[in-house]
């Protein structure tokens, strides 16, 4: 029997993210890809610390396919970082790592044409059989299904969208069962996989995938023969069959995208594997903040100081803030973006000012349409809908009525 196994399960790291940053001269790059980087570093001082004795990423290195060679370098370090401490760590490929064409190199196989010793790429479908100081795990390894494979075999041509994704999940499906069917029944197995499942929760990634995606049902990934399913590729942290085994897992990424994953703790998953009984804990990260701060304006007497006071009530020091103002019409002139910026100084960026203007309602036009209507009715409600107050209405009326009699 095999001693109890510790893995560290991560996915989409998606370097080179730069929304709601700026370039940060001491190192060259934007403020929020060192954020990512940050995050990368804490994973990887946790698992030296801990002595972890397997890393599972689960897809998507970079936010593009052809990422900035000073981005790669950036990746490649960390990698390297665990491997040097002896510790195997297995890369799956994920929507963002494959190339436009089948043909070219992934983002990820570089490891591969350099043989870089404890760094398994794991391109297609497969199941490796992975040396660890406390013993030998198997990981089978699902990258991110391509309908694009299939469009070159000609009994597939010809389908639509959806036939395409209904022949991809059978395929997936398929390989999935092939995979457990290789298994050795009495060593801890890991299936790894970089795709949707029903029943997730999506995050923000819908503003960073690329292309659509075929789902894969619970079912075909909560097999008793997997200890651990370690998923990539839908950004928010959860089980999808909390209490029954084995535990099917998104790790999540490890950095805030936008304001869509506002408050959903960021981070990795410590997994203890061992056969017929792992158990898993979520490490949370020190991501950045992401905070909606609300003001309603609209009976304030003073609306610059009611902002003071709304952003007072939050934390927003090192956050990318976004502020929502409700107003009213005439306070609109009173609020400036530049004293407004200036209570959120605090902030590391400020993603968006909103402003949700309160308009009068239109008046009807007594079921009259407009050219049966008189110049002096058309007038009268046009001051309505101004909300100007009705004495005054009487005495523009009365003086435009001159003017039409004089014209």
């Amino acid at each position: 029997m095999t001693d109890r196994i510790r893995l560290l399960h991560f996915a989409d790291l998606h370097l080179g993210m730069e929304n709601y940053g700026r370039l940060d001269p001491a190192t060259g790059l934007n403020s929020r890809v060192r954020d990512f980087l940050e995050r990368f570093d804490e994973l990887v001082a946790f698992a030296l610390n801990q002595e972890v004795d397997l890393v599972i990423f689960a897809g998507d290195a970079y936010k593009r396919r052809s990422p900035n060679p000073t981005l790669q370098r950036a990746f490649a370090k960390r990698i390297k970082k665990l491997a040097d401490a002896d510790i195997p760590v297995l890369l799956l490929v994920g929507n963002h790592d494959l190339p436009t064409m089948v043909q070219r190199a992934s983002t990820l196989d570089i490891f591969s044409t350099l043989a870089v010793p404890n760094v398994i790429v794991a391109r297609k479908e497969g199941l490796h059989r992975i040396e660890t100081r406390h013993g030998v795990v198997q990981v089978a390894a699902i990258p991110y299904p391509v309908r694009q494979r299939l469009l070159s075999r000609d009994e597939y041509r010809g389908l639509s969208a959806a036939q395409l994704d209904r022949e991809v999940e059978k395929i997936v499906t398929a390989n999935i069962q092939a995979l457990a069917e290789q298994l050795d029944p009495d060593r801890p197995a890991v299936l790894t996989a970089h795709l949707s499942v029903s029943g997730a929760t999506f995050g923000s990634e819908r503003s960073v995938m690329l292309g659509r995606d075929a789902v894969i049902f619970t079912s075909a990934v909560a097999d008793p023969a997997w200890d651990y399913v370690a998923l990539g590729h839908i950004h928010k942290h959860q089980s999808l069959n909390r209490g029954d085994y084995p535990p099917v897992v998104y790790a999540g990424s490890l950095e805030r995208i936008d304001f869509g994953e506002e408050g959903q703790p960021k981070g990795f998953c410590l997994v203890e594997l061992a056969r017929g009984e792992t158990t898993y804990r979520f490490v949370e990260v020190n991501a950045r903040p992401f905070v909606t701060v609300r003001a309603d304006l609209r009976d304030a007497p003073d609306p610059l100081l009611a902002i003071r006071e709304a952003v007072a009530a939050y934390d927003i020091r090192g956050s990318v803030v976004r502020l929502v103002l409700q107003m009213r019409a005439e306070q609109e002139p009173l609020v400036r973006d530049r004293e407004v910026r200036r209570l959120l100084a605090a902030a590391h960026f400020v993603g968006a000012i909103v402003r949700e203007v309160e308009r009068g309602a239109r008046v009807r036009l007594t079921g009259l349409a407009p050219e049966e209507m008189s110049d002096r009715q058309l007038l009268e409600r046009y001051f309505e809908t101004r909300d100007v107050p009705p004495e005054r209405i009487r005495l523009l009326l009365e003086r435009a009525a001159r003017l039409f009699e004089e014209g």
